[in-house]
């Protein structure tokens, strides 16, 4: 890129998920990697032991959005409670969803 010229790469968000209920045992973490693959994301998601799912991810700040929507409803067996969302910072050694980190 030369100067002067817009910078051609859309901003990138990065948000950490903790999501409560009955969302183990239900395929929420599956759900939650099927969907973020499907929409472009970065990251990993895990069970926790306290029953919770947790989600890092990053991406366009559109996939992001739509990529909430679907983690606040879940997948159809699960029952969110329990759901935070915070912005972190950048997250440049995330990898795509379902490689090895």
């Amino acid at each position: 890129m030369r100067p002067g010229q817009p910078n051609s790469t859309p901003p990138e968000l990065s948000r950490h998920y903790l999501i409560g209920g009955r969302v183990q045992g239900v395929g929420f973490r599956m759900f939650a990697v099927a969907e973020a693959t499907r929409l472009g994301l970065r990251g990993w998601a895990r069970n926790l032991p306290t029953g919770q799912v947790e989600v890092l991810c990053a991406g366009s700040p559109a996939a992001m959005d739509e990529f909430l929507t679907l983690l606040e409803r879940g997948p159809a067996m699960a029952e969110v409670t329990e759901f935070v969302v915070s912005e972190s910072g950048p997250e440049p050694f995330l990898t795509a969803f379902g490689e090895r980190r």
